[in-house]
């Protein structure tokens, strides 16, 4: 499998299929990509928020992809004309050799600039060619991230660092060590000046606690492989 970062939360998992993750490109000062130049099969988007849900609408309709995502978030994208598929924590979607896997994540959820309620926060698993990526969306850390790592046993977790609006890089360290994925990519921090922060600095402290999981620090479009 071939991860993408695209910047921010925003990731391109490639092997038997293209699954595209919170596809915030358009406004985004660190895209990789412009929304036409992504190719996707699947987009699975954590919840309603701008920096998340981006541009997956469009990405949606120009690829004929299905938009996997909580169940009251789909209602409201259904009606944008796209194929929202609503699911709910816990839940499993399955789309040939890919599934998703919806878990809890701690955060707001709401959509659209005079916001409304668009359901729960969620993270996702998402398995592909034998392969276990755990996003988990826009969160502060919690307890039971270590019953999604007993349960899910993800190869690799995507996490934010970025602080202010989702946990600091001391949450992330604790996070990487509830769930004990063998692989650890930092994301969600330098979009804004907000939340800059020095994924260096995630990456010793996470050494310090001599946790065995091997920290990826990306540059937006760079890829890692495993």
């Amino acid at each position: 499998m071939r991860i993408t970062w695209l910047g921010h939360s925003a990731f391109l998992l490639e092997g038997t299929q293209k699954v595209l993750i919170d596809p915030f490109l358009s406004g985004n000062p660190n895209a990789a990509k412009k929304p036409e130049e992504v190719q996707a099969d699947i987009i699975f988007v954590t919840h309603g928020h701008g920096d998340h849900l981006g541009d997956a609408v469009e990405i949606a309709k120009k690829n004929n992809a299905p938009i996997v995502c909580i169940h009251e978030l789909s209602v409201i994208l259904s009606k944008m004309g796209v194929n929202a598929i609503g699911m709910n924590i816990g839940g499993t979607a399955k789309f040939d050799e890919v599934k998703i896997t919806m878990v809890n994540a701690v955060h707001s959820a709401d959509f659209g600039e005079e916001p409304i309620s668009a359901g729960a926060p969620a993270g996702g698993i998402v398995e592909m060619d034998g392969l276990r990526v755990y996003h988990t969306g826009d969160t502060d850390v919690f307890l039971d991230m270590k019953l999604i790592g007993e349960l899910y046993k993800p190869d690799v977790m995507l996490v934010p660092i970025g602080d202010y609006y989702t946990m600091g890089i001391t949450g992330a360290v604790k996070a990487v060590e509830l769930v004990k994925p063998k692989v650890a990519i930092p994301m969600h921090y330098n979009t804004f000046p907000v939340i800059n922060q020095n994924p260096e600095d995630f990456k010793k402290a996470v050494e310090k606690r001599g946790l065995d999981v091997k920290i990826v620090i990306l540059n937006p479009e760079e890829s890692y492989e495993i």
